[in-house]
């Protein structure tokens, strides 16, 4: 079945250039990546790289998940919807975990949005095909449940961090904790994208941005944001970055050892 899995892969390669020259494999996920191999390979030839576009949403609010993904090099962002349709984000998920936490923890849907903040690739699994490894209860359940724990923190402090820290504070975490997750220095988001992410208003995006690019931490040209100090946004950002960096840290050191 592994076997498989790798030529169905190497056939995707073939077919398509942009996926050719990113060299996308399955290891670079780490939840996938930390499964044992035996395991993986029993729903390896269920995975399917998908493309995702900036702005793509993976699922709305109360919709029912088809999908679990897996993001190789992209981010996802999840929002809370209000009635009024204004939003905030309330986590992030890159290459170090999964998108479908209710598939595995007694549900279909969720409260909240699904939308690709920065473009790329990920593998995508049926619903049925995750609910089904879950209940073995093997390695890939401990990783999920891990995972969760971490996504929770992550959730918690967030919704600290947008109550009692400023606007520039909040967009350092949120830039720390989105190149965490990126292969590169830079951030495709244009200003408006932002204040949706952080449940802002343009004035208050344009605000902080210009505070971080006079005080040399940033450049902010047409949508792109460019890292140039990252030590600097670190000591500009407030202590919900660290926290929640330290936790999923352990988590995942904790998920090694087992």
């Amino acid at each position: 079945m592994q076997k498989q899995a790798i030529e169905r892969f190497q056939q995707e390669l073939a077919m398509n250039t942009d996926v050719r020259s990113a060299v996308r494999r399955i290891e670079r996920n780490a939840l996938l990546a930390g499964l044992p191999s035996a395991e993986r390979a029993r729903f390896s030839d269920d995975l399917q790289l998908v493309p995702l576009a900036l702005g793509q949403v993976l699922y709305e609010s109360g919709e029912t998940m088809a999908y679990a993904y897996f993001p190789t090099d992209c981010v996802i962002s999840l929002l809370y919807v209000m009635k009024n349709g204004e939003s905030a984000e309330i986590a992030i998920v890159g290459n170090e975990g999964m998108i479908g936490l209710a598939l595995f923890m007694g549900g279909d849907s969720t409260m909240s949005r699904a939308i690709v903040q920065n473009a790329g690739h990920a593998y995508r699994l049926k619903a049925q095909v995750l609910k089904h490894e879950f209940n073995r209860g093997n390695a890939l359940t401990r990783s999920l449940l891990m995972f969760g724990s971490a996504l929770i923190t992550q959730m918690v402090q967030t919704a600290a961090c947008n109550r009692h820290h400023t606007v520039d504070q909040q967009l350092c975490r949120w830039m720390l904790l989105s190149l965490d997750r990126l292969p590169t220095g830079q951030i495709s988001m244009t200003a408006k994208l932002i204040g949706n992410m952080l449940g802002l208003g343009a004035a208050d995006v344009a605000t902080a941005t210009d505070i971080l690019s006079k005080a040399g931490l940033i450049r902010y040209d047409d949508g792109e944001i460019t890292v140039l100090d990252r030590p600097g946004v670190e000591l500009r950002s407030c202590e919900c970055y660290g926290v929640v960096k330290k936790e999923s840290d352990r988590l995942l050191a904790q998920e090694a050892k087992t």
